[in-house]
């Protein structure tokens, strides 16, 4: 889950200030976690409880976790409507196809223990907000390559897996001159998975995520959060954003 993490922190400082290279300072000044890194702590925390428990109703597991770290920090930067759900006292799904059931599923592939398990509990924890169809197939695709990167399925393997999902006819040279800001799963979420087909190396990744611009800190922690499982994170990166965490989002993570 750090994968995705630190690729929220990265890119939080260019998802209003895009840039189109790869050549930037990795944690620049301003870096800061998002409610990406909130909601990808929730949902690790509710899969950790799903997966010690038995007969626990998970979806409950994922809501619950979910408003109770996304109430912690409510500057986070939330979507509006999801500001509004995390607010309402009877919350509802509301049809969202936004990237955020993507970004916070990285746990659901990397603690699952079958590519069956990661497909329906990224379903799951889409479903608490983003229920749109585009919005569960994001979270799908993106637990499922988790998974596959996880069980040592090389990135020919993932791309051809995921290309049931999305198109991935396209290069990242190809968009970079044009691509803007898109926050829907639809328009993100295969770009994020092809900075990652592309890369070298986790750190690699990060910068390939961040160079197309766009909603920056959501398509770095997509890409990082497939990067994670597939190379490892080097050391210096991992101290580097657990330095950025509070408690209760270590404790999330169970670190």
């Amino acid at each position: 889950m750090l994968g995705a993490i630190i690729g929220d922190i990265v890119g939080s400082v260019y998802e209003h200030h895009n840039i189109k290279t790869k050549d930037f300072e990795l944690f620049g000044e301003g870096c800061r976690f998002t409610d990406d890194t909130v909601m990808t702590c929730a949902v690790c925390y509710a899969v950790r409880e799903y997966k010690a428990r038995e007969n626990v109703n998970v979806i409950g597991l994922f809501q619950k976790r979910m408003v109770e770290l996304g109430q912690l920090y409510p500057d986070a930067g939330y979507g509006g409507k999801f500001r509004q759900w995390l607010a309402n006292e009877y919350r509802r799904p509301y049809g969202s196809f936004g990237n955020g059931s993507a970004m916070r599923v990285s746990a659901c592939g990397m603690l699952a223990d079958s590519l069956e398990e990661a497909h329906n509990l990224a379903v799951y924890s889409a479903e608490v907000s983003h229920n749109h169809p585009e919005g569960i197939k994001g979270a799908v695709a993106v637990a499922e390559a988790i998974y596959l990167a996880k069980t040592g399925k090389t990135k020919d393997e993932i791309r051809e897996h995921v290309s049931q999902y999305y198109d991935l006819n396209f290069t990242l040279d190809d968009i970079r001159p044009t691509y803007e800001f898109d926050s829907s799963c639809q328009g993100s979420v295969p770009q994020a998975i092809e900075a990652f087909l592309e890369s070298e190396g986790f750190e690699d990744a990060i910068r390939n995520a961040v160079s197309i611009g766009g909603d920056s800190d959501t398509i770095a922690a997509i890409a990082g959060s497939i990067a994670e499982p597939f190379y490892g994170i080097p050391a210096r990166l991992k101290a580097r954003a657990y330095a950025y965490l509070t408690p209760p989002l270590r404790q999330a993570l169970g670190l």
